[in-house]
C-alpha cells in the first residue's frame, strides 16, 4: 500500500520533525531528557587550555545528541501518531510546523542583518 500525502501536508511534516528533532538535540527545555544519557569529558582547546565537552554514554546518548538519528525518528513518531490517533496527531503536526517555519524565518532574518551589517561595514 502506498501511502498518500499531499505536498502541504508533506512541508508540515518536514517542519514539524525539524523542530522536534531540534527540540530533543538542542534546545535547553529538554536538557534534562538528555542529561542521564550524557557524561563530561575532558577535552584539549586549540589554545593548548583544557576543556571539557559532553559525550553520549550509549546508544540512547547518541539517539538524543545525534540530529540524523533523532530526525529519522521524530519522523516516524510524527508519522505513527497521524496515523494511530488523527486528532492529537494533526494538533501536534500543526503545532511543531508553525514552530519549524517560525525558526526558519528567524534564522532567514538573522543571517539577512548580519549579512548587512557586514556589507556596511565593508563600505564603510
Amino acid at each position: 500500500m502506498l501511502l498518500r500525502i499531499r505536498p502541504l501536508t508533506f512541508l508540515m511534516f518536514a517542519l514539524a520533525s525539524f523542530r522536534l528533532t531540534h527540540l530533543v538535540v538542542f534546545d535547553a527545555i529538554t536538557e534534562f531528557l538528555r542529561a542521564p544519557f550524557l557524561r563530561e569529558k575532558a577535552v584539549s582547546r586549540p589554545d593548548g587550555g583544557e576543556g571539557s565537552r559532553q559525550v553520549p554514554k550509549n546508544q540512547v546518548g547518541y539517539l538524543l545528541t545525534c540530529y540524523w538519528c533523532a530526525g529519522i525518528w521524530s519522523s516516524a513518531g510524527l508519522l505513527g501518531l497521524r496515523l494511530l490517533a488523527p486528532r492529537i496527531g494533526r494538533a501536534l503536526l500543526l503545532v511543531l510546523s508553525i514552530s519549524g517555519a517560525q525558526a526558519l524565518l528567524e534564522a532567514l532574518i538573522r543571517f539577512s542583518l548580519r549579512s548587512s551589517a557586514t556589507s556596511r561595514r565593508k563600505r564603510g
